[in-house]
């Protein structure tokens, strides 16, 4: 006979906002981290792991121990404190400098065009951002490029948590002089929709949606705590109900008394789960212009099995489902479901210069643009040129 222990009830398939618990989250988090638990480990500093990079490069000529290696970064990643800090990670200074000139060339190119990048967390205009950054430094400068991200420890920790035939992005961020903090969050996917976005995917997406993602920063220029590295919670990755929580008031006020903060020298880098809770600091230095490649390195398993038009596809649906809503044979709901089966309804990947991110988190998706299409009524050219503009601000 099948029996369920009593004193421990099931978790709730659909998570609300009144699942989100304080007292719950301070029990997940209140832990402290053992460096005998993690033996690749250098330090325990600030409830943070942190690696020496010498020590883990010493490792590639034995398999056995990089597997050891990974798993622990995995678990670290996982169960225990969320995030890791590796000393040194870029050994190559001179390539480190050449990619610097580039990311500056860059920036000074689109101040010259009067172009502000639109942030996720900042003003436009306040940093400096360059979306894609991935792309632009590899055809602006393939050399530079090779030599960056031949980097072994980026693709260690990659895999450790992704595994292979991962999809690594980039961008670049810098917090100028003054630059304000964020407000703690946790990162893409859940973590750039709404509550009640969120409260529409079941509980086993929110743990997934964690594993999709993982979140680096590389150092480009030293970063003392007054230039206001990034702020963690270490351990909140762990908190299940934690894409809700993050955007109440009583979490981020926790969170703001009790977040960690470690300086990094030229060349550290940072990997942490997209579920940790955390955010930039506020630049308090008079003249550090900080800067980091934010590297987001996706799972290859959020991808359909075939591919389709669905752009194509929209267009010669539209007027069928016009016509079908005026013979009242479809319903509202039928309708909804039928463009949800032909177009495309999520907004990334998308270019973000062409689609920044200024009045919300994310640009509008193809099914948003056929739905508003239906309630006004559009005649379908005009859907047809919104589909071919909404294509093109997604094209790189």
């Amino acid at each position: 006979m099948h029996t369920t222990d009593a004193a421990a009830p099931p978790a709730p398939f659909w998570l609300s906002q009144q699942d989100c618990h304080l007292d719950e989250f301070i029990r997940t988090v209140e832990r402290r981290t053992a460096l005998a638990a993690y033996p690749h480990a250098a330090a325990v500093e600030e409830n943070i792991l942190v690696y020496d990079c010498d020590q883990v490069r010493a490792l590639a000529s034995d398999p056995v121990a990089l597997r050891a290696l990974q798993a622990e970064w995995g678990q670290a990643l996982l169960d225990g404190p969320g995030v890791v800090v590796l000393k040194r990670a870029v050994a190559d200074m001179v390539c480190l400098e050449q990619v610097n000139r580039v990311f500056h060339a860059l920036i000074a190119e689109q101040h010259a065009s009067g172009q502000a990048g639109g942030d996720h967390f900042a003003k436009p205009g306040a940093n400096d951002r360059i979306w894609n950054a991935q792309q632009k430094l590899c055809l602006r400068a393939p050399e530079a490029f090779a030599r960056y991200y031949a980097n072994p420890v980026f693709a260690w920790i990659c895999q450790a948590w992704l595994g292979p035939a991962y999809q690594m992005t980039a961008q670049v961020n810098v917090v100028n002089p003054g630059g304000a903090a964020q407000a703690p969050h946790r990162d893409y996917h859940l973590g750039f929709q709404s509550a009640a976005s969120c409260e529409a995917y079941p509980a086993p997406v929110h743990q997934m949606s964690a594993l999709l993602t993982l979140q680096g920063a590389v150092a480009h220029c030293d970063m003392p705590l007054a230039s206001g590295p990034t702020l963690y919670l270490p351990y909140s990755q762990r908190y299940r109900a934690g894409f809700l929580a993050w955007q109440q008031r009583p979490f981020r006020d926790y969170f703001a008394r009790h977040c960690v903060q470690l300086p990094l020298a030229k060349g550290d880098a940072v990997f942490f789960n997209p579920a940790l809770f955390h955010a930039a600091g506020h630049n308090r230095s008079p003249d550090i212009h900080r800067m980091a490649t934010l590297l987001q390195v996706s799972s290859p398993f959020g991808r359909a099995m075939e591919a389709l038009d669905r752009r194509a596809m929209s267009a010669a649906l539209y007027p069928a489902l016009q016509a079908l809503r005026k013979q009242g044979t479809l319903s509202a709901d039928g309708i909804a479901h039928a463009v949800a089966a032909c177009a495309e309804g999520y907004a990334f990947p998308c270019n973000l210069d062409r689609d920044q991110p200024i009045a919300g988190m994310a640009p509008p998706t193809q099914q948003q643009l056929m739905l508003q299409a239906l309630a006004q009524d559009w005649p379908a050219a005009r859907l047809s040129d919104a589909l071919d503009s909404h294509a093109w601000r997604q094209q790189a």
